[in-house]
């Protein structure tokens, strides 16, 4: 069963329904939505595409990028969805792993024809317009039906080597996710509007699941992101909104409402519910948050290989500030999600008892297929039908997971994921540079930011603006280090491997 069946079904239930908003202005009905995906989906199907492509969406948060997202899986494609803060050349090693033959991109985003695609549309243009040109009966254009584990969404995310994966996750994964999230999460109804402030390539945009299965409304800012006004005005406007965040936005929507004096009654006409993951919430910033704005919050943790599905921590406990055990409870990412088992494991993958801390693991029907065209690592994460998620945790007797570090060198900041590793190999490709090791320190703000560690060649001194710019000419803007610190050399073990721990105590250093 194809996902598209979801927007076939409250097409014909309420054609005239409003589905996508672009700020207050109504975009489409999901008649409309429905007649415009069936459109692109012939006209893909009539220049050549078949079941099982891969179509890239390189796109800030946008109306099509909805419509281009029902229209691949009308067709039977399988969308590759990319982040617009990645560089160009990024964007193109994606293209060329995914062996994607469209793309559909905003100018401002691929700021030129990216290599390797048969063909490129700006959704912006007349070209884009004639695409989704909508067909009178959606009806005539049969959907292609494709098998619950066929992939539907090949998400990249980076790995420990500095490469990106493509993660398979298929129709029955996205399924199971949006089944899930009424369970675990939050109740959604017609009435109801999700607004896109987050980036619609990750979360955010599998959050358009739940909300397309209740037939709900799907709200992109006019802004394409976070404005902080905007939002509580749109909420104001719409109806209170629903929205996923990772914990920097949620702060600064919090410090937004203090610093405009609107509290928790005005809060909950702007925000049905903002559900925060993608990077640890300090346990002050969620207190202050549900001081300020009120019992709105949802916590999730999952991965791109289990995507939005793990453990939930719900409203309920968050708020239940009665609990005798509060502040453990809200330090925790939750319980498990309903179609899940989540376990805590030694290095041989056995299982823990309560309160022991070891690498956190997950089974069930939310669970990736395995990495696009690389089965070593999907040999070495997926093993016995479990999921090793390179999280380390602990389950208490009740079930709630905390996170106590990373087995992988993962830096998240603003919810963003940034391999060491990827950083390293760009600043060894700068002029002066002998030796690089990159690490995230705590930052208030971002969670995380980076920092590198750079010994120079001999006789050389570069400086923090050459490495930036050399750095901004190669990878993406927020994965640029936020500070360099010039040492003699890397402290290294007895087998030549950079103590990562010790350039962490070392972080008081001066930084140029």
């Amino acid at each position: 069963m194809s996902l598209v069946h979801l927007l076939q079904r409250h097409a014909r239930l309420s054609p005239g329904r409003t589905a996508i908003l672009q700020g207050a202005t109504p975009h489409a009905t999901y008649g409309e939505w429905a007649a415009r995906s069936a459109a692109l989906a012939w006209r893909m199907q009539a220049e050549g595409l078949v079941p099982g492509d891969r179509v890239l969406l390189f796109m800030r948060n946008h109306p099509r990028y909805l419509e281009v997202l029902l229209a691949a899986w009308w067709a039977g494609l399988v969308v590759v969805p990319v982040n617009a803060k990645l560089h160009a050349r990024e964007a193109e090693w994606i293209v060329d792993n995914a062996q994607a033959r469209w793309g559909f991109v905003t100018s401002d985003v691929a700021l030129g024809p990216l290599a390797g695609l048969e063909r490129q549309i700006d959704v912006e243009s007349a070209e884009a317009d004639a695409l989704l040109a909508p067909v009178t009966d959606p009806w005539t254009v049969a959907a292609v039906e494709r098998a619950p584990d066929d992939v539907a969404w090949l998400f990249y995310t980076s790995g420990t080597t500095g490469r990106p994966k493509g993660v398979m996750i298929t129709h029955r994964n996205l399924m199971t996710m949006g089944l899930a999230y009424f369970v675990d999460v939050d109740p959604v109804a017609a009435q109801d509007a999700i607004v896109y402030a987050a980036p619609m390539s990750h979360g955010a945009g599998l959050y358009a699941i739940p909300h397309l299965m209740a037939g709900a409304r799907h709200v992109v800012p006019a802004s394409g992101g976070v404005e902080l006004a905007e939002l509580f005005d749109l909420g104001w406007q719409l109806g209170p909104l629903t929205t996923f965040a990772a914990p920097t936005i949620v702060k600064r929507l919090v410090d937004h409402a203090e610093q405009a004096g609107i509290g928790p009654e005005e809060s909950a006409r702007a925000f049905k519910t903002i559900v925060y993951g993608g990077a640890p919430m300090y346990m002050a910033d969620i207190q202050r948050a549900l001081h300020v704005m009120g019992p709105r919050f949802v916590q999730i943790y999952g991965q791109g290989e289990t995507p939005m599905v793990a453990t939930a921590l719900s409203r309920a406990h968050l708020a239940d500030a009665a609990h005798p055990r509060h502040l453990e409870r809200i330090a925790s990412v939750g319980v498990a999600q309903t179609p899940v088992q989540v376990r805590v494991t030694d290095e041989q993958g056995n299982g823990l008892p309560t309160g022991a801390v070891g690498e956190v693991v997950v089974r069930g029907d939310s669970v990736m297929a395995g990495y696009w065209r690389n089965p070593e690592a999907t040999a070495s994460t997926l093993r016995d039908g479990w999921l090793f998620t390179g999280d380390v945790g602990c389950l208490d007797a009740e079930g709630f997971l905390t996170l106590k570090d990373r087995s992988k060198d993962l830096i998240i900041s603003g919810g963003s994921n940034i391999y060491p590793r990827e950083v390293e190999e760009v600043l060894l490709t700068a002029p002066g540079v002998a030796e690089v090791a990159v690490v995230g320190a705590p930052d208030p703000e971002w969670g995380e930011v980076v920092v590198a560690f750079v010994v120079p060649q001999p006789g050389a001194q570069p400086t923090r603006e050459a490495l930036n710019a050399h750095c901004l000419e190669q990878m993406a803007r927020f994965k640029r280090p936020k500070r360099y610190v010039m040492v003699s050399e890397l402290p290294k073990n007895h087998y030549g491997k950079v103590l990562k721990t010790a350039l962490r105590e070392r972080l008081t250093m001066p930084a140029v």
